[in-house]
């Protein structure tokens, strides 16, 4: 089983005006709703590719009832811990260019949270766990680094997608997979990045300090593989960029629920790319027949390897 976990989902609340004109009355051109959360997008899209997956974190009141409603319509299995407080809104503002407004999330109870803990004891070695994006206030720093060690104690494997130091934290505990863009790998390491020679020596620290693999994206200009002594470079497929809201997740989705059946990471990379670019010329999460089209187009070339 794939377990995929949001500590703090929301409903994105997406909403498209012409202008905006601050302290008057604004109309809205066009609104909706999504469920909101990594680890969310993940399983929607894992659901796409047919494959096996449980959708886990915590979800509280109306927001969190409208989260689960739309994921059991989607047939994504889940299982949430009901929270007592609201599940968070993050507001998507669409006039040019996008603002966010993200709400802080409920706080979540030590009972909450022991109920969460016992649940992931259920965790076995043939199992792939996967973590994404914030975690709230009230669950403290280390709160992935105690999922980490769950996974450890069970010998399951596990894919973090976080950033800075929480990410540098988790390597040495070997994960699966890692995913940050050209600028978080940057900050990583506190160097800025332009191209991709100088992103390959920072792509290979990562793997020397214990990821399996790396995916490095790069929007527009592709991605890089990090697996072994080798790096391969896959070229941004061409399409309209609809939605750059979830790529980066569908990605994951591509990646982990293809090398959970091959085993073969030039396939999983190929599959991510195929599903982030799906994502990405779509106006919500990558769809199955989508993602079949571009396969066929995706293009990666090793670029080094062992010499």
């Amino acid at each position: 089983m794939i377990y995929t976990i949001t500590l703090n989902p929301s409903i994105d609340y997406i909403v498209q005006i012409d202008q905006l004109n601050l302290g008057e009355l604004n109309r809205m051109k066009q609104d909706y709703k999504l469920p909101g959360g990594k680890g969310i997008n993940v399983s929607r899209v894992l659901n796409q590719l047919n494959v096996p997956n449980l959708a886990t974190g915590f979800l509280g009141g109306f927001t969190g009832e409208f989260i689960r409603d739309w994921l059991r319509e989607e047939g994504v299995k889940t299982a949430f811990v009901t929270v007592k407080g609201d599940t968070r809104i993050n507001i998507k503002l669409k006039h040019g260019e996008e603002t966010e407004i993200n709400g802080l999330g409920p706080v979540i109870s030590e009972k909450e949270i022991n109920e969460f803990l016992d649940a992931m004891d259920k965790v076995t070695a043939d199992d792939i766990v996967i973590l994404s994006g914030s975690v709230p206030p009230s669950l403290g720093n280390d709160f992935y680094n105690r999922i980490i060690q769950i996974c450890k104690e069970k010998q399951a494997e596990f894919m973090i997608d976080t950033t800075g130091q929480e990410l540098l934290n988790a390597l040495p505990n070997n994960p699966i997979l890692i995913k940050p863009n050209h600028h978080e790998l940057g900050e990583l390491f506190h160097v800025q990045l332009n191209d991709v020679n100088e992103l390959i020596p920072y792509g290979k620290k990562c793997l020397e300090l214990g990821a399996q693999h790396v995916i490095v994206s790069m929007a527009g200009d592709g991605a890089l593989l990090f697996t072994g002594e080798d790096v391969y470079f896959a070229e941004a497929l061409q399409g309209e960029l609809k939605n750059s809201v979830g790529a980066g997740d569908s990605m994951i989705a591509g990646f982990i629920g293809t090398f959970d059946k091959t085993k073969d990471p030039i396939k999983a990379f190929a599959a991510g790319v195929a599903t982030g670019g799906a994502t990405a010329f779509s106006t919500d999460l990558a769809e199955a027949k989508l993602i079949d089209e571009l396969l066929p187009q995706v293009n990666i070339t090793k670029i080094t390897g062992r010499h």
